[in-house]
């Protein structure tokens, strides 16, 4: 949140204020109390919207209002009375669907990235324009991956959120808008290697994550293409990081999936491929890498309109493999090698 220091001297204004704090602060009241009865068909965006609301700016205020007279799934009860927000009830940044960034230097405070890194500066404009729904793995009842590191549990979808939150702040200090569709108000970026497996993550807007898998999908999918309509003017991205399960014995690199029929997102991966193809160069010259860029049939690929990539970061069950996400700067430097392309998928797309 931002803080203003206001100098007021100490004279006859005191007078002036005290007159004006009678009048306003009841209008202020009146703001966060205004109610309306949800009709048959209203959802919380026709809601706010035929009341003259944001449904971007307006949502997360709304439903930490009404929580109590919602359904689980935060849809609307017809014949049920609604607060509706006002300006002092608004957040000036929401945790789980930061807003759009604004001017060069501009530091804004995310809580959904813990305390240590809550505070982010945008440091250019590079991504301005730009608009990202991240999607990390699993979650909730789901852990998605489950491998043993020293004898620790290392679960997909606690080290799928963590790299998915750093690609999220990397993403704001450039200038874009993001959108975490799987959020964790309880992790923020974690720099410890072995991250406490939980199950309270939730889909965006604030939605519980149901264990059968299809709907899992189908909710995420929803919440994307839900943002989408409301960016349609803008540049567009669905990122979608998992960690793959695959034998003990087989090491791999950081590959990429899309859908068969998205050429952008088939040329969206490629430069993530050859970003991270130039990295391993630069930094393990000799090694070589093999991470592939191919189509395939997933849910969220197939369904969701933004064009989509599907990252799957390392080998939950290869020992020397797991070190890339459960060592801090190792899943930085992926997410830092994952903001350089979608620099250059942006530059090359606008």
């Amino acid at each position: 949140m931002f803080d203003s220091n206001l100098h007021i001297k100490l004279n006859s204004r005191i007078i002036l204020i005290f007159f004006l704090a009678l009048f306003i602060s009841p209008l202020i009241l009146n703001a966060q109390t205004t109610e309306v009865v949800a009709e048959k068909g209203d959802g919380i965006y026709r809601l706010l919207t035929k009341n003259g609301l944001s449904y971007s700016e307006y949502l997360d205020s709304f439903i930490e209002l009404n929580k109590d007279n919602l359904s689980k799934e935060n849809t609307l009860i017809a014949g049920e009375k609604y607060i509706l927000p006002g300006p002092s009830t608004e957040k000036n940044v929401s945790e789980s669907d930061p807003a759009p960034t604004k001017a060069k230097g501009k530091i804004m405070r995310f809580n959904i990235f813990g305390d240590k890194y809550a505070d982010v500066e945008v440091s250019s404009s590079e991504l301005k324009g730009a608009v990202y729904y991240l999607v990390s793995g699993h979650g909730g009842p789901d852990p998605g991956a489950i491998g043993k590191y020293n004898g620790h549990l290392i679960c997909e979808d606690e080290y799928a959120y963590d790299v998915t939150l750093r690609v999220a702040r990397n993403l704001i200090e450039k200038g874009a808008t993001v959108y975490m569709i799987t959020t964790d108000k309880n992790d923020g970026i974690r720099d410890e290697s072995f991250l406490k497996p939980d199950k309270d993550e939730v889909c965006y807007p604030n939605l519980t994550i149901p264990l059968n898998q299809t709907k899992r999908l189908r909710q995420r999918t929803d919440a994307v293409n839900k943002l989408y309509n409301q960016n349609k003017n803008s540049f567009q991205r669905t990122i979608i990081i998992h960690v793959d399960s695959r034998s003990q014995r087989e090491n791999i690199d950081v590959f990429f999936y899309h859908d068969k029929r998205s050429e952008t997102g088939e040329k969206a991966a490629k430069i993530l491929q050859k970003t991270f193809q130039q990295k391993y160069s630069e930094h393990q010259p000799g090694r070589g890498y093999n991470g592939s860029v191919s189509a395939r049939n997933l849910y969220v690929l197939k369904y969701t309109y933004p064009p989509a990539v599907y990252i799957e970061l390392a080998n939950v069950n290869h020992q020397r493999d797991i070190q890339r996400i459960i060592l801090n700067d190792n899943r930085q430097a992926v997410a830092n090698w994952l903001t350089l392309g979608l620099v250059t998928d942006f530059q090359t797309n606008k």
